[in-house]
């Protein structure tokens, strides 16, 4: 077992008050960091994580962990833009999973720009002349309009205020009216479709009537309708309600479905609690469920590659000195295979990798300036920040042959080592020329 894994599990070996009360998970989501698939409580955390692709929690308001290594998840989608026109930023965020820190950046953020121009307002024209009164007796409403064109709104803009006035208007004219009812409407549904069986309070059924026939007048006030608008019975001819079924207690029905780890247990329960009646429907929900069981055995942990080392400098073995010189030398690399445990798979392929290479380490090139790099990202989430993009002299390496014939192959040559290229300075820059500018509309920090 490697050092990592090794201290990822002394990391959680239980104290007395640790064992069995952990909640444990089977799988993490990769976007959130959330356990997902629960399997039960009732073990300690070291148990749970006898299977690294299992996470678990302490209880129901603590975060999911997870028992692997300590890895990034992939980055979010970016945020929307902080201004809706002109230049803001965005960012995008990722969580770290697994026990113990990540390396690199939560946050990244960029520039962003949804319009060039931002809204400008408009003006209003003239009013119209007041309208005639709405109604010939009592009181009504004139109107005016006036339009937003002069000048017109820019860029999505729109004219401060209304585009219509009204005005009260007075006829001097009365006009009261007094309610009468209009019929009976029908018979509505009963409050419920059947009746509990030994209860006396039936359900009732409703009908209505309007005081529209016609309605009363509210200026000058005409007198409403006299009486009430609903009369109600007793539904007597129902059938008796429904008596629907409720589960009974769980029972053990399998053995556990693992034989390392944290498994599932098979359990049945029966719906006679009370049983279904009067066309009552079934229990809801699955008569067979799955619980959590442990074996108390690690499993299986495949080893993973680390990153490739780098490559080692650009030499014969006859010695000789192939620096800034036509001879073609060997340069290696390597990577460790790491975490294999449990009588899990060794790493497939090599550890060892070589290539071919001429030796331009320190040798000095005619070069040419490359074009701008793309704008890089803010160097702070809130507050001010700055991005920066930046031109690099390239060298012009010398017309070797790229491929060789080594024992009938054909061999892929590379260029290896830091030359030094000579380009016409920039702001007295030979090798790099950086441009910083300011991100603008960050959110102020906390």
């Amino acid at each position: 077992m490697s050092f990592l894994l090794l201290l990822l599990y002394t990391s959680i070996i239980p104290t007395a008050a640790d064992v069995d009360n952990v909640q444990c998970f089977a799988a993490v989501n990769e976007q959130t960091g959330e356990c997902e698939d629960y399997l039960g409580e009732g073990v300690s955390d070291v148990d749970c994580c006898l299977n690294l692709k299992y996470a678990f929690k302490l209880d129901q308001r603590s975060p999911c962990q997870a028992c692997r290594l300590p890895e990034w998840s992939e980055w979010s989608a970016w945020s929307g833009c902080t201004v809706s026109c002109l230049e803001g930023v965005q960012e995008r965020r990722r969580i770290c999973i697994g026990q113990g820190d990540c390396e690199g950046h939560e946050v990244e953020v960029q520039s962003c720009s949804l319009q060039d121009c931002c809204p400008q307002a408009g003006g209003w024209s003239e009013w119209s002349p007041w309208s005639d009164c709405s109604v010939t007796c009592q009181v009504g409403q004139r109107q005016r309009t006036r339009e937003c064109n002069n000048p017109l709104p820019l860029c999505g803009g729109a004219c401060v205020g209304k585009s219509i006035e009204t005005l009260v208007c007075d006829t001097q004219q009365v006009c009261p009216t007094h309610g009468s009812w209009n019929n009976w409407g029908p018979w509505r549904q009963c409050s419920a479709s059947c009746t509990v069986e030994g209860s006396k309070n039936f359900p009732v059924q409703s009908r209505y009537r309007d005081c529209n026939n016609p309605a009363p007048s509210t200026i000058p006030p005409g007198r409403p309708c006299e009486g009430s608008n609903q009369d109600t019975r007793d539904c007597r001819d129902l059938p008796f309600c429904e008596v629907n079924g409720e589960w009974g207690e769980w029972q053990a029905d399998s053995e556990c479905s693992v034989t390392c780890g944290v498994g599932r247990i098979r359990q049945k329960r029966f719906c006679n609690n009370p049983a279904p009646k009067h066309g009552g429907k079934d229990c809801a929900g699955p008569a067979v469920r799955q619980s959590i069981c442990n074996t108390k055995k690690p499993c299986p942990i495949d080893g993973r590659w680390t990153a490739w080392g780098e490559w080692t400098a650009c030499s014969r073995l006859q010695q000789d000195d192939i620096t800034c010189k036509k001879k073609v030398g060997n340069q290696n690399r390597q990577r460790e295979c790491q975490g294999q445990s449990h009588g899990g798979q060794w790493c497939d392929s090599s550890y060892r990798e070589s290539r071919a290479c001429y030796n331009a380490e320190g040798c000095i090139y005619e070069g040419s300036w490359s074009e701008w790099s793309q704008w890089g990202l803010c160097s702070s989430a809130c507050g001010a920040a700055e991005k920066e993009r930046s031109k690099v002299c390239v060298p012009q390496y010398p017309d070797y042959p790229d491929v060789i014939i080594v024992n009938t192959k054909i061999v892929e040559v590379f260029f290896s080592g830091t030359p030094r290229p000579k380009c016409t300075p920039i702001n007295r820059e030979r090798f790099k020329v950086v441009e910083k500018t300011e991100c603008k509309n960050l959110p102020p920090c906390p």
